[in-house]
């Protein structure tokens, strides 16, 4: 069968509700979807029979509401439709099961907002994203919250900002005149990088298969030096493996659309078309999971570690964000008319404006001891949050500001009035793919998200910091006496103050990070450090003003994360020791036992002068494992000075992730040093587990 015989066939979408519900039932509903208002109750019980018997029809023997704690992925509660009437078995999926659910909510994070002991929660449907049927479950996506209503999951805050920024774009349109949309969606593409290496391999390395990442390894003598990987023809191995994964992805829905060998040897690229962001977050969430399912199928492991090979580049996965009303008028795409174009460049200096202001609520949105070792490292932006907007749109703002005239590249004049941009054309600049943050002609590319995040925290936060500033501006132009005038002076204005977050050139570069100190950007290097801005007054206020997080929803989530960081590391401290006393010390003596036993042997075979480079390998080999053990003493002995859990306060959870950050994480460095050495000097067979050619290169 082809694509469009196989697209969306396990998905209760809108064709299957318009062929199976009632018209007023499917009008009532499509309402629901279209506008965001309440569902109705009394229709609950039509669509949960349809959704029943469709699922049946297509093998499913259970249902589930799939939900998003705060875990990091997705949750399910699996209940079959099979009940008891009259003392005879039938099937039943009633209106009430449908719309709200009870899962155990004890053992998930909560940052504080229960006690262990508060068991309840609450999973309540969302229409706005479709059931689906996988393996064998109809899968129903939900909100998920505690038993007074506060949030524990990503997909609530993410609809509240999401229908934040709604109503603030909405009231920027009326002013503009246009009274036709209904509504302002957020939209994405997320662009997924993985790593596939062979199971078998993978299962050799406890480091691996416990922490997702490669605690040692030394430098292989290849690895992405000649970039012959990067877009390079791909292997019949892995192609099955994107094949598979592209028709499972179909059938739930999913619109994967590109793929491709990426920067490092066995790291690939998937990126899907866009979606609004509460679909897109949840088809992400299905994407990592259906590439893990059919990997493992086919005696792979799909790794989605941000950083999984030291000296290799990392994963990411590049956020691509913007605002799009129900009519299909994209708020980034600068137009042809000259209200149009006054329209883009308001919205762009809405984001310009919110990404300087909130430049900690983006950074510690991508925060996670994983992306710590990416960010930086000249193969991804650094942790200081810039914008690229190129050189034309720079010149434009800046004749905006000054209130003169400017001629972009294709020699057309631009009137710098209400007819700001008559003929401006997107992409006149090349992209910048160093940049955090980047304006690529019609949408903005958030390049900091890790691999393994879900895509909704950074879309929580743009989605609430853009409808502010959206918000402040329309405050100040419904006010106006003359709206041109009043526009002008808002946007100059706005440019003035905030152009400093604005740079076009290399973030990789040593001098940016100078530089960006000279303009007052913000450098916060490590999560540790950027996860305690969370709950500075100017960023809970904002969330609070738009709706989207109380104040002690804000405090729960920051005290998860801190929690996860240093569980994190505790986790991989305790992995690497582990490592070091069961494999890696006694690997290292049996060699160095080998090389005696041979030099003795030569003494007895009348051989009596000593090889002096054996000697000092032995020496060697001999001082790097004496001092492996004193470190990992060392560092078990750290680790038992510092253990956090949920119910630590959130002051010693901060001091808990600084200690874990300046001196566990500094520990562990050392460890896999000397370790690294010993394996460029050890003979390979001798070594415990497969080394970083044997991994990178086995697919």
């Amino acid at each position: 069968m082809g694509i469009l015989d196989i697209f969306g066939i396990n998905v209760f979408n809108d064709d299957v509700m318009k062929e199976r519900l009632p018209n007023d039932v499917y009008e009532s509903l499509k309402h629901t979807i279209k506008e965001g208002v309440a569902l109705d109750s009394h229709i609950a019980k039509t669509v949960a029979e349809a959704m029943k018997d469709w699922a049946i029809e297509r093998g499913a023997t259970h249902y589930s509401h799939w939900f998003q704690p705060m875990t990091g992925i997705t949750a399910e509660k699996h209940d079959s439709f099979l009940d008891i009437k009259d003392g005879k078995p039938i099937m039943k999926f009633s209106g009430k099961g449908l719309i709200k659910g009870e899962p155990d909510a004890s053992s998930f994070p909560s940052g504080g907002i229960r006690a262990t002991f508060e068991a309840r929660g609450y999973t309540a449907w969302g229409p706005s994203s479709y059931a689906f049927i996988k393996d064998g479950t109809l899968c129903i996506p939900t909100a998920y919250c505690s038993f007074d209503g506060k949030a524990l999951d990503k997909k609530t805050p993410l609809l509240r900002s999401m229908e934040a920024l709604n109503k603030q774009t909405l009231r920027i349109l009326r002013l503009f005149g246009n009274d036709t949309a209904k509504r302002a969606l957020a939209t994405v593409g997320a662009e997924q990088e993985y790593f596939l290496i062979d199971r078998a391999l993978y299962k050799q390395r406890e480091d691996f298969y416990i922490t997702g990442r490669t605690l040692f390894g030394a430098r292989p003598p290849k690895g992405q030096e000649l970039n012959d990987h990067y877009f390079g023809t791909i292997k019949p191995r892995v192609a099955a493996f994107m094949r598979e994964v592209d028709e499972e992805l179909w059938k739930l829905g999913v619109y994967a659309k590109t793929e491709h060998n990426e920067t490092a040897p066995s790291q690939h690229e998937l990126a899907p078309v866009f979606s609004t962001a509460n679909i897109a977050s949840d088809h992400n969430q299905l994407v990592m999971a259906v590439m893990k399912k059919v990997a493992k199928k086919q005696g792979l492991v799909c790794v989605f570690h941000e950083k999984p090979f030291k000296n290799v580049n990392g994963s990411g996965k590049h956020n691509n964000w913007s605002i799009t009303t129900d009519t299909g008028l994209n708020l980034f795409e600068p137009g042809s008319s000259p209200s149009e174009n006054a329209q883009f460049v308001l919205f762009l200096v809405a984001v310009i404006k919110a990404v300087d202001e909130y430049q900690d609520l983006l950074r510690l949105s991508v925060a996670s001891a994983g992306n710590d070792h990416r960010l930086g490292g000249q193969e991804a932006p650094p942790a200081v949050i810039s914008m690229f907007i190129g050189e034309d749109l720079t010149s434009v703002l800046e004749a905006f500001e000054k209130g003169t005239k400017v001629k972009a590249k294709n020699k057309r004049t631009m009137n710098l009035g209400v007819d700001l941009l008559p003929h401006f054309t997107a992409d006149t600049t090349d992209r910048n793919r160093t940049s955090p943050f980047a304006f690529t002609g019609n949408k903005f590319e958030f390049r900091m998200v890790g691999s393994a995040f879900s895509i909704s925290e950074p879309n929580i936060v743009l989605n609430t910091i853009v409808a502010d500033t959206l918000s402040q501006f329309a405050d100040e132009l419904e006010k106006a006496k003359d709206f041109n005038v009043a526009l002008n002076k808002l946007v100059a204005r706005t440019i003035k103050n905030h152009k400093r977050i604005i740079f076009n050139g290399n973030n990789y570069s040593s001098k940016w990070k100078e530089e960006a100190k000279e303009r007052g950007l913000l450098d916060l290097p490590s999560a540790n450090v950027a996860l305690c801005k969370f709950t500075d007054k100017k960023n809970v206020e904002v969330f609070e003003r738009q709706g989207v997080f109380s104040e002690i929803e804000i405090r729960s989530r920051m005290e998860i994360m801190l929690e996860n960081y240093c569980k994190t590391i505790h986790i991989e401290a305790a992995t690497m020791i582990d490592m070091v006393k069961k494999q890696i010390y006694p690997a290292i003596l049996t060699y160095v036992n080998k090389l005696l036993k041979n030099e003795s042997l030569k003494a007895k075979i009348g051989i009596e002068i000593a090889n002096e480079s054996v000697v000092e390998l032995i020496k060697r080999l001999s001082e790097i494992n004496e001092n492996l053990y004193k470190k990992c003493n060392e560092l078990e002995s750290n680790l038992r000075k510092c253990a956090v859990n949920e119910e630590s306060s959130a002051e010693e959870k901060i001091e808990c992730s600084n200690f874990y950050h300046d001196v566990v994480l500094a520990l562990m460095e050392e460890i896999r040093a000397l370790s690294d050495e010993a394996e460029e000097k050890t003979e390979k067979s001798m070594w415990p587990f497969p080394t970083y050619s044997d991994l990178l290169f086995s697919v």
